[in-house]
């Protein structure tokens, strides 16, 4: 008979690709889970690894298996995650999140999920976009929050509340009153995150679709000293408009208005079928629901 762990062994040597890391994933020796292997092949007469391979490289059947294995464990976390007494669930939850979320809704979020998972042991990380998605790509997160600019076919995506982002420089720097097309601005120095962040990918991307290049520019390592930076006339950035409100009221930034302007940055909620898919559900449906990158915690 085909169990829960014999399909769960599937899945994850499947997705890390060798019977080591995913022993390390499931807590368990790389000889258990490789009988769990020769349990599944024993049951149905055919391979699930070509073991001609140094890496593990699922046959046909193999591949045939893995999607009602992703399928069947989907369902069975659904219906854990439902019917369980989630007050009860124990175990260490990895989240990885973009400073803009970290100053703005995080602390709401893991409000909300102490709320609901009391013991789930919650561990945020913070760090730049193309930084968690592969943190997340090696499983060493288990949800992710950031720019929809990354894709992973394997994993479920929850669409988050978009960021308006706009042109912004210090009042003196540039006249603000007036309308200004791309290729103008072109001619300013660029603050960006660059493309290690999603939305320096995104954006890039965006420049070269309007054949506009910016040959001044400064990589500045974070959302802070990015708006720092433009605060002192260092330069031009493109920044969320909401949670930076309070200083465009104040005078201390200007919102410079572009023909065409800036498109939104979108974010989602990234996780994959597999262990934890209840819970990250539900944080996703959190996530969702709790969104809002309008207001700064440090808007001072």
């Amino acid at each position: 008979m085909v169990t829960f762990k014999q399909l769960e062994a599937l899945y994850w040597i499947a997705q890390l690709g060798s019977f080591e890391a995913a022993a390390a994933k499931l807590n368990m020796s790389q000889s258990a889970i490789s009988k769990r292997i020769v349990e599944l092949e024993d049951t149905f007469s055919v391979a699930m690894f070509d073991r001609t391979r140094r890496t593990a490289r699922l046959t046909t059947k193999g591949f045939l298996l893995l999607e009602h294995a992703t399928e069947l464990l989907y369902r069975r976390d659904q219906m854990l995650g439902e019917i369980s007494d989630k007050t009860a669930l124990v175990g260490r939850y990895r989240i990885g999140v973009t400073e803009l979320t970290a100053m703005t809704w995080l602390p709401s979020l893991v409000e909300a999920v102490n709320e609901v998972y009391p013991r789930l042991q919650l561990e945020p990380i913070v760090e730049v976009g193309t930084e968690l998605f592969r943190k997340f790509e090696q499983d060493h997160l288990d949800l992710v929050v950031l720019p929809d600019v990354f894709t992973d076919s394997r994993s479920i995506a929850i669409a988050l509340q978009p960021v308006n982002i706009v042109w912004m420089c210090a009042p003196r720097l540039l006249d603000t009153e007036r309308v200004w097309k791309l290729h103008e601005l072109s001619s300013q120095k660029l603050l960006t995150q660059g493309t290690s962040s999603g939305s320096g990918l995104l954006y890039q991307r965006w420049f070269a679709q309007e054949n506009v290049n910016f040959p001044r520019s400064a990589t500045v390592s974070n959302l802070l000293a990015q708006v720092g930076l433009t605060l002192s006339g260092m330069g031009i950035s493109y920044l969320p408009k909401d949670c930076l409100q309070h200083l465009l009221e104040r005078g201390d930034l200007g919102e410079i208005k572009c023909d065409p302007p800036l498109p939104p940055l979108n974010f989602v909620a990234l996780y994959r079928p597999g262990r934890w898919v209840g819970v990250s559900q539900d944080i996703g449906a959190m996530a969702q629901r709790l969104s809002d990158f309008s207001k700064l915690l440090i808007a001072g």
